[in-house]
């Protein structure tokens, strides 16, 4: 197997190193690496469309290469399997995050984003992320996902799973639990500043507000469990639309456009 590496924190960021290190030793995969040059975290799945993308070349074990990438975590998936860097790959990970990407804040992470971008191009992705930014030993969650890979990649081979590990020592956690997406919320602040040229300007902030309902991603990790959550890209309300239709059967109305 194949298994393309990304991340949103860089291409020299910890965590995607240990994971690379921990695959190489506890598996047989060929292993690529395509990830942005610098830190790209909160880009979402925004694409680079008016300017270059720039690569440097890194040299990796085997026949692989690896490469980092001046654009987006998606840009990096992009070019990795539509422009010819890598040959195909059959799975793809992303990670491992310094920091969790729970609830909707998949919506704005880069790290999932670019796992997310593997599923659009047919690519069974996973999102892995270390759920702290002080705790930073990647290796137990990365010595875990070399070990599990084969059941977590066979138990969902069509979608993403999204992982996050507690933020502490593999003697804390208790287990692994199969989660829903929470609901992130944050009481934002926009901090008004002035520079030395008296130009206004903003910092955003803020306070995280979590929502620990049962059986949520954000319960799972608050716990210091294991999170995995299965997705997928189709954001189709299918109930609205069944709604909608039978709303349209049932009355025979037609919307046209009037002068």
């Amino acid at each position: 197997m194949h298994i393309l590496l990304t991340n949103d924190d860089g291409y020299h960021a910890p965590g995607i190193q240990s994971l690379y290190r921990a695959l190489r030793k506890y598996t047989k995969h060929e292993i690529s690496i395509v990830a942005p040059e610098g830190q790209r975290s909160a880009t979402g799945h925004s694409i680079t469309l008016f300017q270059p993308l720039f690569l440097n070349k890194h040299d990796l074990e085997g026949e692989q290469k690896g490469y980092a990438i001046s654009g987006t975590p998606s840009d990096c998936v992009k070019i990795a399997i539509q422009g010819g860097l890598i040959s195909k790959p059959d799975l793809l990970i992303s990670g491992i995050n310094q920091g969790s990407n729970l609830g909707t804040d998949v919506f704005y992470s880069g790290t999932v984003s670019a796992a997310m971008e593997g599923v659009i191009l047919g690519i069974p992705s996973l999102a892995v992320s270390l759920a702290s930014y002080e705790f930073k030993d990647f290796e137990p969650s990365a010595i875990f996902i070399a070990e599990h890979l084969d059941l977590l990649v066979d138990s969902y081979h069509e979608g993403l799973m999204n992982i996050n590990f507690p933020g502490k020592v593999e003697a804390e956690w208790r287990g692994t639990k199969v989660t829903k997406l929470g609901k992130t919320v944050y009481e934002n602040v926009f901090e008004q500043r002035v520079d030395p040229h008296g130009r206004t300007y903003y910092w955003q902030c803020g306070n995280l507000i979590q929502d620990l309902e049962t059986d949520t991603d954000h319960r799972a990790i608050q716990e210091d469990f294991i999170s995995i959550t299965p997705m997928h890209s189709d954001l189709t309300d299918y109930k609205c639309l069944e709604t909608w239709q039978t709303c349209l059967e049932e009355s025979g109305t037609i919307f046209v456009k009037r002068d």
